[in-house]
């Protein structure tokens, strides 16, 4: 049941757990039983979010994840820019996967960068029977021949390629000294582990094996080192993310030698080792090589939150404080600079969504970063959930971003996430590209979340311009006022059956 505005805490907590029942009506027993782990209502106190995560999903429960050749290919890898990264294995992978999630970059596409190309094996019957070490050898002379520039090549594997046992690895290891250039092969078959998250793991592990682990630190480094060196770690550059968060830190006295993947190169991994402080966006998918490079290198690394002026100030103070003063005092000058901007964009937006709920469902991050910057524009965060977090994901989602009764939902099912915003009713639906329609179709406002619905930057201070905007647009468009939610929908009473 919808509650009122004013509904008290114990209220809401009371109908959330009321909601988490019914849903689990629907389920066999032994699903619900599973499920229920992956369902709770947030108490304060709690230092965590008292969910199972990263478990297998129940078999035709309609999951939102990915797989680990997505997490490896699609995330991790596929922005750098230099590189080019061959789906090995059948074509569906690849052109499924091809220039989806607005990776901006600089550079000549085909000559130099190739981030929107797709490069696959196309693996034929033939292949699966005989094997497809013979083409990969093929695939990366034609990549040498075709485009001389490319700065080393990965190898993306599918899921035949781990079924049959093709030998990426030694393929790799014999082109690699053929042509004097880095060559990856990617274990990311995508039947391994239980999302995409895996994927991630297995591509940080690869760039730790092949890229750092073959750079010779005691040699004259291209770039000379300076006191002020940071490395942007797990920020993919959606809609220019990347370069709207360098400004920040580059106009508070640092220096970014480095950031990867989105608009990356080869050669700013290999400079990442030689930093003096390792900033980390997107802690589900890049916080395994930051804590080699703390382990091996001994380079400290930090979180960061650029989402909304409230997570933005915090998050330059805490970088800053791995410095000296004067780049502390760079810092409280960035904050001013930009605070004028911010009353403005709050002043116009504020008044238009003070009081509005939203509900959340995306990867990564997403799903707590983003809950400051609704706050800053007055707006409540109702309901979040992970497509593939870890418990650590939930901790902190728990001790730093949710309020206390808030609904919060592991792997959430499509029949679940359409129960939810039935009864809950918000205002606003932030989740992926898949959820988009169905709650339009229902008349709820709706923001693609996983790459800002074709629109940002979202991160920085321009970016949070841009995501007050676009929630705006959302949820007070006239068009909402055409369709009608199915609980706003007067029943129509059922025809006399003929006599």
């Amino acid at each position: 049941m919808s509650l009122p505005k004013d509904a008290s805490v114990d209220e809401v907590k009371a109908r959330n757990r009321e909601l988490i029942d019914d849903v689990l009506k629907a389920y066999p027993a032994k699903s619900a039983k599973r499920r229920a782990k992956h369902l709770n209502v947030h108490n304060d106190g709690k230092s965590d979010c008292g969910v199972k995560s990263n478990l297998k999903s129940i078999p035709g429960v309609m999951t939102i994840r990915g797989c680990a050749y997505a997490g490896s290919k699609g995330v991790v890898w596929g922005p750098i820019k230099d590189m080019i990264h061959i789906s090995h294995g059948p074509v569906g992978c690849g052109q499924y996967s091809w220039a989806a999630r607005r990776n901006y970059y600089i550079g000549t596409t085909g000559v130099d960068t190739f981030v929107t190309m797709q490069f696959t094996s196309d693996f034929q019957e033939k292949d699966i029977v005989f094997g497809g070490d013979k083409k990969l050898a093929k695939i990366m002379d034609e990549i040498e021949e075709l485009f001389p520039l490319n700065n080393g090549i990965t190898v993306q594997s599918e899921c035949p390629i781990g079924l049959i046992g093709d030998d990426i690895e030694a393929v790799s290891k014999q082109k690699s000294k053929e042509y004097s250039k880095t060559i990856v092969p990617v274990r990311c078959e995508g039947f391994r582990g239980v999302s995409q998250s895996l994927g991630h793991h297995i591509a940080n592990d690869a760039v730790r094996d092949f890229v750092f682990d073959k750079l010779d630190m005691s040699a004259e480094p291209k770039i000379e080192p300076g006191p002020y060196d940071i490395a942007i770690i797990g920020d993919y550059n959606i809609g220019g993310d990347a370069w709207s968060s360098r400004i920040l830190l580059e106009e508070m006295g640092l220096r970014v030698v480095a950031q990867w993947s989105g608009d990356g190169t080869l050669a700013e991994l290999e400079a990442t080792p030689r930093v003096k402080l390792n900033v980390l966006h997107c802690y589900r998918s890049m916080n395994y090589i930051s804590r080699h490079m703390e382990e091996k290198y001994g380079i400290p690394w930090c979180e960061y939150n650029f989402f909304g002026p409230s997570k933005i100030a915090e998050s330059l103070r805490k970088i800053a404080g791995f410095f000296d003063d004067k780049v502390k005092e760079g810092a409280e000058r960035v904050i001013a600079k930009y605070q004028p901007l911010m009353d403005q964009v709050i002043a116009r937006y504020r008044p238009r969504l003070e009081g509005k709920t939203v509900m959340l469902f995306v990867g990564g991050l997403r799903p707590r970063h983003v809950i400051g910057a609704y706050e800053d524009l007055g707006m409540e965060v109702v309901g979040t959930g992970y497509e593939f977090g870890h418990n650590d994901d939930y901790q902190r989602t728990a001790q730093h971003y949710v309020k206390d009764g808030t609904l919060i939902y592991d792997d959430v099912t499509g029949y679940e996430f359409e129960k939810f915003v039935e009864t809950i009713q918000p205002d606003l639906v932030g989740s992926g590209i898949k959820e988009k329609y169905v709650f339009q179709k229902m008349g709820v406002p709706f923001r693609q979340m996983h790459s800002w619905d074709y629109s940002g930057p979202y991160h920085g201070y321009d970016g949070f311009a841009i995501f007050a905007r676009d929630m705006d647009m959302a949820i007070n468009a006239p068009v909402w006022n055409l369709p009608q939610a199915p609980w706003k929908q007067t029943p129509k009473p059922m025809l006399m059956a003929a006599e």
